[in-house]
């Protein structure tokens, strides 16, 4: 029979693998130079997980004028729907990971799927079907490891800058599509989309490899018997965001879509003139991300978001709509891009000032399932308006259904506004 002392002197069990846990660096100050180098990795981990996302226009123009001219609009738009879609639908997986283990092996394994999925995608590149499961789904689920942490720690690292930190973070989407869409473009021209798929998934790999390696979290959560709180769900806030961020990613895809196809179709503009609409807008995002990050600091982070939403919405509906001249359609990319750049890159600093940072991962992969929502039934809408209303060259349906939909975001945005502080002039 063993002694009770015998028992007491045991030690306790630690079921959990030391090399995968999470492990808090709170000793490391907040704002210091390690907070900067955790924004440098996400930076480059956004540039290729929503840079591929935000240039996959220039596949889609490919597609459907050359490799895969049959095949209507609204197929083909499933490929990059599925990239953005699976990534906010894996938002939740994602941010339980990285509260159970180290965000450094997380954003790894995002960054080889990622690498891989395009790699596969070359070899398959003769079949839609194909190119939904590799270059979508498969892509959208490495994204989505790569795209929470990313997004989420640093509002851990940073309080006074932290707007400003998270729209640095966000910002790399636009720098990727910027460099990515004419360099996509170009392989694709010279070397085919197999090529151009293989060098982008090691490309991808490489550099994920470096920067996953910065990417950890400042505070470890501490275990619970829910693996998700859902009790978010029952607060008026949250809903509110949550309708919004819906309503707002339904418009979000068209613009960047079917702008290109707009210009060669409609205005009569150069391929080459299209694909320099995505970089324009690509630009544009890149600035918006961090310029209402500084803009966020004096009016407030809900209201700046309400106010991006509004814009981006007028610039579909008054530049795009009624016009087809080449010069309009640069202003709408420009405008569009920097107030819609603004509307991503706030989300996730409400989120964290409305609900703290402890457990910023997981509430944010809670929100990003509106995302999932919003986008797999956006695009696809939207392409199939064209299709079968404006018979595939008519995109007034499809314009309009961007800015009413966006328009109503900035209306469910406008209420939380109210619902977190009636004064009108209050910085919320």
């Amino acid at each position: 029979m063993l002694s009770v002392s015998s028992v007491s002197e045991q030690p306790p069990t630690d079921v959990t693998p030391k090399w995968w846990a999470s492990k808090s660096l709170e000793h490391k100050p907040i704002e210091g130079a390690y907070a900067w180098t955790v924004v440098a990795s996400g930076f480059a981990m956004l540039m290729f997980a929503m840079g591929c996302v935000a240039s996959y226009g220039s596949y889609q123009t490919y597609y459907h004028l050359h490799q895969f001219p049959h095949e209507p609009t609204s197929t083909l738009s499933w490929i990059g729907t599925f990239q953005f879609a699976i990534l906010n639908m894996f938002g939740i997986p994602a941010g339980i990971l990285c509260e159970r283990f180290d965000s450094r092996l997380v954003t790894f394994v995002g960054g080889l799927i990622m690498g891989a999925s395009l790699i596969i995608a070359s070899f398959c590149n003769n079949s839609v079907w194909k190119l939904m499961i590799t270059q979508g789904f498969m892509f959208g689920t490495g994204a989505a490891l790569m795209y929470i942490p990313a997004v989420s720690m640093p509002s851990q690292w940073f309080t006074k800058h932290r707007a400003l930190a998270v729209g640095v973070v966000i910002s790399g989407s636009g720098i990727g599509g910027l460099w990515l869409t004419p360099a996509t473009t170009h392989m694709i021209t010279q070397l085919g989309t197999a090529w151009a798929l293989r060098i982008t998934g090691i490309i991808i790999f490489a550099v994920n490899s470096v920067a996953s390696l910065f990417m950890r979290n400042r505070l470890v959560v501490k275990s619970r018997e829910k693996i998700v709180d859902f009790t978010v769900l029952r607060d008026l806030r949250f809903l509110l965001i949550f309708c919004g961020s819906v309503c707002g990613t339904l418009a979000y895809f068209t613009p960047l879509f079917m702008l290109p196809s707009f210009a060669i179709q409609v205005s009569g503009k150069s391929d080459d003139f299209g694909t320099n609409l995505l970089t324009i807008f690509n630009a544009a995002s890149t600035v918006g991300r961090i310029a209402t990050g500084h803009v966020a600091a004096s009016l407030g982070t809900i209201n700046t978001l309400s106010l991006c939403a509004l814009l981006a919405s007028l610039s579909v509906l008054v530049l795009w709509l009624p016009f087809q001249l080449g010069g309009t359609l640069v202003a709408c990319a420009i405008v569009y891009g920097l107030f819609c750049g603004g509307f991503i890159g706030l989300v996730p600093v409400v989120m964290a000032e409305l609900w703290g940072v402890q457990r910023i991962a997981t509430i944010i992969g809670l929100l990003y399932i509106s995302s999932f929502i919003g986008t797999m039934i956006g695009a696809p809408s939207s392409s199939a308006l064209l299709d079968n209303v404006g018979g595939g060259t008519n995109y007034k349906p499809s314009i309009v259904f961007s800015g009413v939909f966006m328009m109503i975001a900035f209306l469910f945005f406008t209420v939380l506004r109210i619902s977190v502080n009636r004064s009108l002039i209050a910085k919320v």
